[in-house]
């Protein structure tokens, strides 16, 4: 099944640059994931943890 596959995409000019484009979207998405949960503001936190036992209507 793999030679099948291998041998299209050799007839694809160009083709060895997606997976190195995949993988700069995928780093660089969770490193963006991994700066913003670590500059989040601390007390905006607390607060949405805190809505599931909240009595207020």
């Amino acid at each position: 099944m793999l030679k099948f596959i291998k041998h299209n995409l050799e007839t694809i000019a160009g083709v060895e640059i997606y997976p190195i484009i995949s993988l700069l979207i995928f780093f660089t998405f969770f490193v963006g994931l991994f700066f913003w949960v670590f500059t989040y503001n601390k007390d905006k936190i607390k607060e949405l943890s805190e809505l599931p036992i909240k009595d207020e209507l």
